[in-house]
């Protein structure tokens, strides 16, 4: 695996959770630094070295609902 990606929401009580697609790993953080730091820390503790993914890419989802 070269790269992996995370969906990225806001939290309903405030925050963030990113959640890995194709793999298990889920994290959350008050601040976007701090998401992106747990994020790293996941991907470290999920992979061994040799099968670690060189890239993470982070894809920030937003609902928005809309009356009509």
């Amino acid at each position: 695996m070269t790269e992996i990606l995370f969906l990225v929401k806001e939290a309903d009580e405030g925050g963030y959770i990113a959640r890995a697609i194709g793999a298990s790993i889920f994290t959350e953080a008050d601040t976007l630094d701090e998401l992106r730091a747990n994020v790293r820390d996941a991907v470290d503790c999920h992979f061994d070295a040799p099968g670690k993914p060189r890239l993470i890419r982070l894809h920030f989802v937003r609902d928005e609902a809309l009356s009509v």
